[in-house]
């Protein structure tokens, strides 16, 4: 028979060269190789593409595979098809393809040339395409992303419900694999019933990922979260990693940010053209970007095993959509890390967006958003609260694996008289209340609930009221999470009390919790503790002294003015934040990194001697470079300049007075950027006045117009000439 295990291990030595089968992959395959239906719930990383290409490479026939994207299809079929001899192996057949391509992928699955065929489901509705499958050998059907089916699913897809009609119209016996990374046990049963799985064969793998690490952190002001996210990654400098950002434009707007300070990043999102999104997915998988800025459009089956972080600028949207965006970090098993802003208002921004949707879809999706509050604001361990959600259950040992048991929250000992108490309302709200009803039941909250229903005459009303609504929120998810309260998905996440839970009511227990996170309030202090750091820096006059001379030694030796080789406000910089490294010098004002490679070495073993001779603490934070720097006006400059525009005219076309055009043109020069300004300068400076303004700078103390002015005054020499020789001297002699 084809399904020895003999036969299973020589297929997989044959076709993708493994010794062994991961996790249970190998009684899967069986069960797909005897014809079963077959359920396989595998955590992102687990091997489950290899659950379905094994047996459709060893089975008479083309295997047909469902693929909710275009983009997850193309990455299978690469993949497939490097393990083969043959790109005849694999094809897609999807509304990408010219009407030549289909007729190849159709003249190969005729010949038997091809064992998988990725296919969307919007393929299998169009009548010609279920016709031409009827009369070819089809081997099985594999639905990936199968949790697309169920509208409790994280990523709900309506042509995803008319999968079974439209494989029953090409054969009622047809085998059928269902496959997905994450699904909750009301998501499990939908798939099920709506693929008419009977005696189905299901097998279930942990959703634990030892290997990653946990982190949600507040998320306060743009500029202090893109720089922990810039510390973040020059700390793991040259390592692949994702940030998931909601809005196409974000995605944008950070990663230019990133690219500013000299990581190498690309941005990803639905609303860029097929042929660039398909080069930033290959630029990311060929190592040529290291990180890539994406909406969630991004990552769906990308088979990148050592993806070393996943960063959510902005929140998920669920439990689900979070659990897989942080699965494909460390999928080679080795470290990943999985960092997560958290705000309450992009929760607000999220629930704007439910308010034109049927009612009955919006409680659904507010259900998912609302677990996933709760995941951010725990300060209990995070894995044990995510297998939690899936089911499973976790004995955490503390071990580190995420923040909240690295850095454990005050234990408030003894509340067992609460918990007995919360328990106790749900009850006395006959169980058909969300959270926050409870928590406004118990510290007293005249809502407009509790008045209809009349729960203010309750004698539990305001039993919690010396409590705040933060503890409150701790004590109920606690109750969740310890099985003494559970929520029932059928009614919306309507709380229960468990038969643990009615025993508790009986016979309370010593029970101590932690507070959750209270977020807003981490992210002002955050805030104020940065702005301490920053104005608590001090200059240190003797290091400025010390700059300075060395500043003049090196222009002696070059012979052109100290201003020319660094300005003043950048040796005071230096002088307050210590930078020893090129990266570091690049970030001081004024200075590009250019300017700091040429000019930046003797400076910066200076500033490395005297902080370890005078055992001085560097501060941590270094300026993160804004996009404005290098990018809009400046950049318009720089390109109209190099195509030897009129100023006046680059001056109008970025709406700047002559004067704002001269200072931005310094400020480029100054750190660092060329600007061949000849071409203008020879119809609008006089020779003679070119050269004296030019001597004149050459044996200055300073670069000041005014002191130029002044002292060439009487050499009938403009302002406007001035301002352009400066520019013109400090871009030939200073770059």
């Amino acid at each position: 028979m084809i399904n020895t295990s003999q036969n299973i291990q020589n297929a997989l030595k044959q076709y993708f060269g493994f010794d062994k089968f991961k996790g249970n992959q190998e009684a899967i395959i069986n069960s797909v190789l005897e014809g079963k239906d077959t359920f396989v719930i595998m955590p992102t990383g687990g091997g489950k593409s290899l659950c379905y290409q094994l047996p459709a490479l060893m089975l008479e026939g083309t295997a047909i595979v469902i693929s909710p994207l275009i983009a997850l299809m193309k990455n299978q079929v690469d993949l497939v098809r490097a393990y083969s001899q043959s790109d005849h192996v694999a094809h897609v057949l999807n509304s990408s393809l010219s009407k030549t391509q289909i007729k190849e992928v159709r003249n190969d699955i005729v010949e038997k040339k091809t064992k998988l065929l990725y296919v969307a489901p919007e393929t299998l509705t169009k009548q010609e395409n279920i016709e031409f499958f009827r009369n070819v050998d089809i081997s099985f059907i594999a639905v990936d992303e199968a949790h697309c089916i169920s509208e409790w699913g994280h990523d709900f897809r309506p042509e995803y419900r008319r999968i079974k009609i439209m494989i029953d119209e090409i054969s009622d016996k047809m085998p059928v694999i269902a496959l997905t990374a994450t699904a909750t046990p009301k998501v499990r049963s939908d798939i099920v019933k709506n693929l008419n799985m009977e005696n189905h064969n299901v097998f279930i793998s942990s959703f634990n990922r030892d290997n990653l690490y946990y982190e949600v952190r507040p998320k306060g002001k743009k500029e202090t979260v893109m720089r922990q996210i810039i510390q973040f990654i020059k700390k793991h400098s040259g390592k692949s990693g994702i940030i998931y950002v909601q809005s196409r434009k974000g995605t944008e707007e950070i990663a230019k940010m990133l690219m500013v300070n000299d990581i190498k990043a690309l941005a990803y999102h639905a609303g860029l053209d097929a042929k660039t999104r398909n080069k930033v997915q290959d630029d990311f998988l060929m190592e040529n970007v290291d990180v890539i800025v994406a909406t969630i459009a991004f990552g769906m089956g990308i088979d990148k095993p050592d993806i070393r972080f996943v960063i959510h600028y902005d929140i998920p949207k669920s439990i689900e959509n979070y659990y897989q965006e942080t699965g494909r970090a460390g999928r080679d098993g080795l470290e990943g890390y999985c960092v997560a802003f958290y705000s309450y208002k992009d929760i607000h921004r999220l629930e704007k967006f439910l308010r034109d949707k049927p009612v009955a879809e919006r409680e659904m999706t507010m259900q998912l958003m609302n677990e996933m509050i709760a995941y951010s604001e725990t300060s209990s361990c995070r894995r044990r609260f995510l297998l939690h959600y899936f089911g499973e259950e976790f004995d955490c040992a503390r071990n580190g694996l995420c923040d909240n048991c690295k850095y454990p929250a005050k234990k408030i000992l003894q509340v067992q008289d609460e918990m007995q108490n919360a328990l106790k309302s749900v009850q006395a709200l006959n169980e058909n209340h969300l959270i926050k009803d409870l928590v406004d039941f118990v510290i007293g909250k005249k809502t407009k609930v509790m008045a209809d229903f009349q729960y203010n005459q309750l004698d539990l009303f305001g039993c919690g009221k010396h409590y705040d609504e933060h503890f409150w929120n701790s004590v109920f998810r606690q109750a969740l999470l310890n099985n003494l309260l559970l929520k029932d998905i059928e009614s919306y996440g309507l709380l229960k009390v468990t038969d643990k839970g009615h025993e508790f009511i009986e016979s309370p227990e010593p029970f101590e919790i932690a507070l959750n996170h209270d977020f807003e309030a981490e992210a002002a202090q955050e805030a104020d503790d940065y702005q301490t750091n920053a104005t608590s820096s001090a200059l240190d006059p003797l290091l400025l002294e010390m700059l300075k001379d060395l500043r003049r030694e090196i222009a002696h030796q070059k012979g052109v003015p100290p201003f020319v080789i660094f300005q003043d406000p950048s040796l005071e910089e230096m002088a307050t934040r210590y930078p020893t490294t090129t990266e570091d010098m690049a970030n001081i004002i004024g200075v590009s990194k250019g300017k700091a490679t040429r000019y930046g070495r003797k400076f910066r073993k200076l500033i490395e001697s005297y902080v370890e001779e005078n055992d001085i603490i560097r501060p941590e934070d270094f300026v993160v470079k804004s996009v404005v720097n290098k990018s809009g006006k400046k950049v318009a400059i720089i390109q109209s300049v190099d195509r030897k525009i009129p100023l006046e005219d680059i001056a109008t076309s970025n709406q700047l007075s002559m004067e704002d055009l001269y200072h931005e043109m310094y400020m480029i020069v100054s750190s660092g950027t060329k600007l061949n300004l000849d071409y203008y300068l020879s119809d609008h400076v006089d020779e003679y006045s070119a050269e004296e303004i030019e001597e004149y700078f050459k044996e200055a103390e300073t670069d000041s117009i005014d002191d130029a002015y002044k002292a060439l005054k009487s050499e009938d020499i403009t302002i406007d000439e001035i301002h352009l020789m400066r520019i013109k001297f400090l871009s030939d002699y200073g770059n």
